[in-house]
């Protein structure tokens, strides 16, 4: 499928109902459970109680696994999978190929704990994507129960990352960011790891004609507690995918379309076989991820009538759920020299006095929805 004909089937198929960052079981279960054609059970319980479910579909020999919201509080994956599962129930004819030939298997929401509170971590506070060994939770137990059931063929572990990203040493924000995880303290080049890479960097080809140059590659530095490293160690091709930020999209509904696009390229990749494990030296070009973006910057700022030299001001948004909403609040993290940084949103003061909307000298942690740059009132909200 072409990127342009996927393009359309997001907007015919794209889940209304879900809009947003705060996507919970509640808000998904009743979709999954109108589907006719798609198996749908519930595979067993997180700490609070909560279902964590499964959908099946297709009936073809090579096995994908999925799963989303692992991270409580990463959900544009999440809502992706339903906009895709939506395009698999309708478009019998166009994903013909993909359902004959692949059985995908999705765990939406792992962790409905922490998709309920907004958090990364579950109900007992521990992060489910450092519990690969131990498999101390319940949550962690299940998927690993479900991988070995399955034996899959490949895994894509879904995620979602802050907006501090850049895809490389660029002005670009990485968008999208995947990884082909290590396997072992060495960085193993495995014909696995290699069919990974090679899928990414098709990937990536692909969807460089919608996002140029703000696609990343993750840190691939081995942690066995990973689950993504534990599953490539099992000889698993495995795939992580990061869906970033896009053009002041905090509600990241503009990225969960190029996830959409990317994973429903990657099925109909694996099911036309079109993957040649040598072809992975393309992802070795992909730049890594560097930390070299804010929400905000306001630069060429001074803190007070008394300052003999401007500063760069740093904002980020915390994230806090509000009434089942999320509210992206703006807090000063530091004043410093941001020349080598980047903001989504950047602000020239031009060697003027800035300070808080009644007037008061910034401080850092600081939470301010407005800013007075020499006098003129700028609002910091998404």
């Amino acid at each position: 499928m072409t990127t342009q004909l996927l393009s359309t089937l997001f907007k015919l198929y794209r889940e209304k109902s879900l809009f947003g960052r705060y996507i919970t079981y509640e808000h998904v279960h009743p979709i999954f459970s109108s589907y006719q054609s798609i198996k749908y059970e519930t595979l067993g319980y997180s700490v609070s109680g909560n279902p964590i479910d499964c959908l099946t579909c297709g009936n073809g020999p090579i096995k994908v696994l999925m799963w989303s919201q692992m991270h409580g509080n990463e959900s544009t994956t999440t809502k992706a999978i339903v906009d895709i599962f939506n395009t698999l129930v309708a478009e019998s004819l166009k994903c013909k190929h993909i359902l004959e030939k692949l059985t995908i298997i999705c765990v939406p929401i792992l962790n409905p704990d922490g998709a309920a509170n907004y958090t990364r971590n579950n109900a007992n506070d521990i992060d489910l994507n450092r519990d690969a060994i131990n498999l101390s939770q319940p949550e962690s137990v299940i998927l690993r129960q479900l991988f070995d059931k399955v034996q899959p063929d490949w895994c894509f572990n879904l995620h979602g990352q802050r907006t501090i990203f850049s895809a490389g040493e660029t002005s670009k924000s990485a968008t999208l960011s995947f990884l082909a995880p290590a396997q072992d303290e060495t960085k193993s080049i495995t014909v696995n790891r290699k069919k990974a890479m090679a899928l990414i960097a098709l990937i990536n080809q692909s969807l460089q004609s919608i996002i140029p140059n703000q696609i990343g590659i993750y840190d691939d530095t081995f942690n066995a507690n990973c689950v993504g490293d534990a599953f490539q160690k099992e000889g698993v091709p495995t795939v992580l995918v990061e869906a970033g930020h896009y053009k002041r999209d905090y509600n990241r509904e503009d990225v969960r379309r190029l996830v959409y696009i990317a994973l429903m390229k990657a099925l109909t990749l694996i099911s036309d076989q079109a993957i040649d494990a040598n072809d992975f030296k393309n992802y070795t070009l992909i730049p890594p991820n560097k930390k070299l973006f804010y929400d905000i910057i306001i630069r060429n700022a001074f803190l007070n009538k008394e300052s003999k030299m401007a500063c760069d001001i740093c904002i980020q948004y915390n994230e806090r759920l509000v009434d089942n909403n999320i509210d992206f609040v703006p807090t000063i993290e530091k004043f410093t020299d941001l020349a080598k940084s980047y903001g989504h949103f950047e602000i020239d003061a031009n060697n003027t006095l800035v300070v808080d909307n009644d007037g008061n000298q910034l401080e850092v942690s600081n939470e301010i929805d407005f800013v007075l740059v020499n006098s003129e009132e700028i609002s910091l909200k998404p």
